[in-house]
């Protein structure tokens, strides 16, 4: 089993038009190749299916709303139903500027085990690397300490485009993301009724593990794109609860107000590349 994750990177994301996401395709394939899993799909898309946990209050979605620099996220991902497909539990941590990423794949018959408090044990796993295992402890912990439980399922098609040498660079698109309420573990790929909070737009990622390239530096200059944000989980559930979930003071009716017009207001085609003139050092 290939794992391509970066485990360290900075990432920067773009709304973007349909069309936009074409002309960028084109100029990013002269300098990256195809992610193995585009190749050959339709629109060079897969699919791609997250559940998101969270504590009853939310705290992990919060820490997003307030704008903390130092967060955290826990979440399920797959890729489709076949039953011997992995599931990967996924820590995505933000410190500062920087994405720190861990994730251990997980037996599919385990899932409903380890949501449920059971310790990870190695046959758990389908690797016996020891950072998987570090990996999902260290998700374990972090799920009882805030009593995270599923929260949201969220699904998108992705067209990824990654360095030929190495994984030192990788651009993604992201199209038709739906976002949908979610109590349990299941392993579901249904999205009837959904919510759609980016529509119309696709979302633009670009990730490094150094030094920024000069040609993505152009690439955002050329087509005129603003850095935004544009975080799926919190997206979702703020376009899903909006002013109604139960409990909010009004300081806090405000900041879920002020995230979404913000989102409402930061499509950046036809803007100046207010953000894409600056270096990350390694």
């Amino acid at each position: 089993m290939v794992d391509n994750l970066q485990l360290q990177r900075f990432e920067l994301k773009y709304r973007i038009t349909s069309a936009s996401a074409l002309g960028i395709r084109e100029f990013v394939a002269c300098h990256l190749a195809l992610d193995e899993f585009s190749v050959g799909k339709p629109d060079f898309s897969y699919e791609n299916y997250s559940i998101y946990l969270d504590s009853d209050d939310y705290q992990l979605y919060w820490d997003v709303i307030n704008g903390n620099m130092n967060r955290y996220k826990l979440r399920l991902r797959y890729y489709d139903d076949r039953p011997e497909s992995p599931v990967f539990f996924e820590i995505k941590r933000r410190s500062d500027n920087a994405i720190l990423k861990k994730r251990a794949a997980v037996r599919r018959d385990a899932v409903a085990l380890l949501l449920a408090g059971h310790l990870p044990e190695p046959h758990h796993l389908l690797s016996t690397k020891p950072e998987y295992l570090s990996a999902i402890q260290h998700f374990c912990r972090l799920m009882h300490d805030i009593g995270a439980q599923p929260r949201t399922r969220v699904g998108y098609l992705r067209e990824a485009w990654v360095s030929r040498e190495d994984n030192s660079v990788r651009v993604t698109m992201d199209r038709q993301v739906r976002s949908k309420e979610q109590s349990n573990g299941a392993l579901s790929m249904d999205f009837a009724g959904a919510v759609a909070p980016f529509e119309p737009d696709v979302i633009l990622e670009i990730k490094f593990t150094s030094r920024y390239p000069d040609w993505l530096r152009e690439l955002v200059q050329a087509f005129g794109a603003v850095q935004c944000g544009a975080a799926k989980y919190a997206d979702g559930v703020a376009l899903m609860h909006g002013q109604e979930a139960t409990g909010l003071s009004p300081i806090q009716e405000d900041l879920v107000e002020k995230f979404l017009r913000g989102r409402r207001v930061s499509r950046s085609i036809g803007s100046p590349a207010a953000k894409a003139d600056f270096t990350y050092n390694e």
